[in-house]
């Protein structure tokens, strides 16, 4: 028959292993930046922003085709400069925010 200590093992190897995925990315990183809009496409909720280095996102100079909401685009067209907030969410790179 299996103690206690041996059965309490595998549900701290699962809670163990859920924190390591939890730490290891889905918490999602942010920043904020500047750029000039090359181009939008709102149906497809995208826009694509050239930029300097955004360190806190690990990013080199570049530029970047981003997921935005359609509705951050209504003012938004390309060869503006602009200020944005991005954040990494599953890989993927959002625009949360953005000003002219």
């Amino acid at each position: 028959m299996a103690s206690a200590n041996q059965r309490s093992l595998p549900a701290l190897a699962a809670m163990l292993a859920l924190t390591a995925c939890y730490s290891a990315g889905a918490i999602a990183q942010e920043a904020s930046a500047s750029g000039e809009v090359r181009r939008v496409d709102a149906a497809a909720g995208k826009i694509t922003i050239k930029h300097g280095a955004i360190s806190d996102l690990q990013l080199p100079a570049m530029t970047l085709v981003y997921r935005i909401d359609p509705a951050l685009l209504k003012d938004v067209k390309p060869g503006d400069q602009v200020r944005f907030t991005a954040r990494r969410e599953a890989g993927q790179y959002v625009v949360t925010a953005i000003s002219k």
